[in-house]
């Protein structure tokens, strides 16, 4: 029973984090090279602790998270800027779901090919708990080859081996505070 509402409060940490990272903006991301990329997830000052999960993607999944967030993103951020830069790409957002706003500003680098990084430096402020609260998110992912032998495109693996399919995401937006 007490598996769920870590579940969800996990799912719903890392959707507040990628609505601005997912949202269609005039400069869009590059599409992941289709396979299994290992994310390892490093947060400092927030809750979360450090966690590793594998995600197997291909072109239209990618495409898909992009455009079933992005409706998201649109309703709860007030900005939303990416922007092309010599070694990558930069997102400066601010957004409020749930009462809790957060200012964030991302690095994003790599090749998406075989590895990328996502430097993420934010301020929350509100929401349940009503202090500020300042984070640095350092996400870390490599491609390890094509998906195993039981996974479809959209499985993540997340730590403990809870398997979700990011294409269920779409059902959980009923069940996101408003």
């Amino acid at each position: 029973m007490m598996r769920q509402p870590v579940w969800f409060r996990l799912a719903a940490g890392l959707t507040l984090w990628a609505l601005p990272a997912l949202a269609a903006s005039a400069v869009e991301l590059p599409t992941r090279k289709a396979g299994l990329w290992e994310i390892k997830m490093l947060r400092t000052g927030g809750p979360m602790p450090e966690m590793t999960m594998q995600h197997c993607t291909d072109e239209a999944t990618d495409k898909q998270m992009t455009s079933t967030f992005s409706p998201m993103a649109k309703d709860a951020c007030s900005r939303n800027e990416t922007a092309k830069t010599a070694t990558g790409y930069t997102t400066d957002s601010i957004c409020t779901v749930s009462g809790m706003t957060m200012t964030s500003h991302s690095d994003v680098t790599g090749d998406f090919n075989s590895a990328y990084t996502v430097k993420v430096t934010s301020h929350s402020q509100g929401g349940p708990a009503g202090a500020a609260r300042d984070s640095n998110t350092t996400l870390d992912a490599k491609w390890l080859g094509a998906c195993k032998a039981d996974q479809k495109p959209g499985d993540i693996v997340m730590p403990g081996g809870l398997k979700m399919n990011i294409k269920d995401m779409e059902k959980l937006k009923a069940l996101a505070p408003k």
